[in-house]
């Protein structure tokens, strides 16, 4: 959704392709201005020995220290590949079996669909104003009329742990996988300790890569988009060609099941959202990768708005043909693998073709882990830049050679893993990780829609806005996310028992707790948000930067 119209102007919403003001019903005129506007934009900063990117960068209070080398495709990639539909709707595949059924597995995805876009879109707006790689928090700080400092803090831990939980709910689904074809092909028990070795080795492999510099992550992301969507086609092909016979329309779309325990239909109903809202997260990661993207402010925007889209139109054809290609109900969550969709491969298509099937989903799961922690890295240098985690000045090294923040790539990967540990004794615990991601993530999402709704018209508007419809899609955006973040704390099974609590409450608490208690026991009287520079404008601001801070 481009829109390159003055703030001053009303539009009417422009969707993602990319579109020009005339194509979207502006006038020349306006477009003339716009393309004036940018020319002496860059003009400006080539006089001052700055790209327009890092001049703009400047303005928002940093200097350029990350390598800026990603394309507008690789700033999407990072995004499309940490929703990674062939991880999150087939991790959680057997969760939607059990709370819902087909119904709810089919019909939820469109309409949370629709919901993240609300989420996205608003999201979309303040990241073309404000391209940093901080993203939320910085945003928070931003758009706060009083006490940024506060607003900023707890964005940033909210980030922070919503982040270290997808990473954790991604690589342990992918060792979920990992170890079902191990189970296979070579007899690997799948056993939970099993699935955690596993676990751990994925987080070692994605830590390493990520050391290696944003050169290969970009290409491994861009090769990811593409993975993705072959093998979604390859997925859903196998299935609707190769089998003999497949489910009925009626039992797709109108099958509701409910295994959980509860009697409340409409509760188990809501529990299976879960299988949706889980994989439709992690599209910051555009917003977190900003400062290392070109034209940041429109492709950042384009990059979190292309993610979802794609994402939900790609995931329902993967749950259609899933859904589908169901033989044996009872059987597939039963299965010795452990995981439900690999038991629905090898009903449909026998072994070999399974093991082809799971090949191709582990690989997705291993670009998106990967991905999940290139963002989660990015968030927690650009967080501790500002001092706002302990050990900061650890966490936010540069390392000289790779211009990337390899401190920050390790702290993500064991901050995942701890979140991981609990899989060990506890057999709901990757619905709590994934319920967690879900609440930490969506929370840092909508306090900065929320402070951007206060406002109004006062909204500094980027290159990309969403013009008179930004008042009714943030409203969505705020609704919804009150709505799933009680939703995902509630228990997801009935009896409730040590074995089967829900702790997505008590992880929150904690980290929640920890932030609130130190912001009132110390960081209140120093942290004062992002910590940036008021830089004059014209060819002599470089020379020239007087420290802001942020109240």
């Amino acid at each position: 959704m481009t829109d390159e119209r003055s703030p001053d102007q009303p539009a009417p919403p422009v969707f993602p392709a990319g579109t020009s003001p005339v194509t979207a019903g502006g006038d020349p005129a306006s477009a003339h201005v716009s393309s004036d506007t940018a020319s002496s934009s860059d003009t400006a900063a080539s006089a001052g020995g700055l790209s327009a990117d890092e001049q703009r960068l400047r303005e928002l209070g940093y200097t350029q220290e990350l390598a800026r080398s990603m394309s507008g495709f690789s700033n999407f990639a990072v995004s499309f590949s940490i929703v990674s539909i062939l991880s999150g709707c087939l991790t959680l595949y057997g969760t939607g079996m059990n709370a819902g059924g087909p119904a709810m597995i089919v019909w939820g995805w469109p309409v949370v669909g629709l919901l993240t876009l609300c989420v996205g879109l608003a999201m979309a707006e303040i990241c073309s104003s404000y391209p940093t790689a901080g993203g939320l928090y910085y945003w928070s700080a931003k758009l706060a009329r009083s006490s940024g400092p506060a607003w900023s803090w707890f964005t940033g831990w909210f980030n922070f742990l919503g982040q270290v939980a997808v990473t954790a709910g991604v690589d342990y689904g992918a060792a979920f996988f990992a170890n079902a074809f191990l189970s296979l092909q070579f007899g690997f028990a799948a056993s939970p300790a099993h699935t955690v070795e596993i676990f751990a080795v994925i987080l070692l492999l994605h830590g390493l890569l990520n050391t290696r510099g944003v050169r290969l992550v970009a290409f491994l992301n861009n090769l990811s988009v593409w993975w993705h969507l072959v093998g979604v086609a390859v997925i859903v092909g196998a299935l609707v060609l190769l089998p003999d016979q497949h489910a009925s329309a009626s039992f797709v779309f109108t099958e509701f099941v409910n295994n959980t325990g509860f009697h409340n239909q409409l509760y188990v109903a809501m529990l299976g959202l879960l299988l949706a809202q889980y994989t439709l997260t992690g599209y910051d990661a555009s917003a977190h990768m900003t400062e290392e993207t070109h034209d940041a402010a429109r492709s950042g925007p384009r990059g979190i708005v292309n993610a979802i889209t794609v994402s939900l139109v790609a995931g329902w054809i993967l749950l259609l043909g899933i859904t589908f290609a169901i033989r044996d109900y009872d059987g597939a969550l039963a299965s010795d693998t452990g995981v439900a969709p690999a038991q629905i491969f090898i009903d449909a298509i026998g072994v070999n073709g399974a093991e082809l099937l799971l090949l191709i989903v582990i690989g997705a799961q291993f670009f998106c882990g990967m991905a999940s922690v290139t963002a989660n890295s990015r968030m927690i240098y650009a967080f501790s830049r500002d001092g706002a985690l302990p050990g900061s000045a650890l966490w936010h090294r540069i390392d000289p050679r790779t211009q990337t923040p390899t401190n920050a790539v390790w702290l993500a990967t064991g901050g995942a893993l701890l979140l991981g540990l609990p899989a060990l004794w506890n057999t709901t615990a990757y619905t709590a990780v994934t319920s967690i991601s879900v609440i930490g993530l969506y929370i840092s999402y909508v306090i900065p829609v929320y402070l951007r709704l206060r406002q109004g018209e006062a909204f500094p508007r980027g290159p990309w806005h969403l013009g008179r419809w930004s008042r009714m899609i943030g409203t969505v955006a705020v609704g919804w996310t009150a709505v799933i973040t009680v939703l995902f704390m509630l228990p997801t099974v009935n009896p409730i028992t040590a074995e089967s609590f829900n702790y997505t409450p008590v992880a929150v608490a904690v980290v929640v707790g920890f932030a609130g208690l130190w912001w009132l026991a110390s960081a209140r009287h120093w942290f004062t948000g992002p910590r940036i520079h008021e830089t004059p404008q014209g060819p002599a601001a470089p020379d020239a930067e007087d420290a802001l801070e942020i109240r």
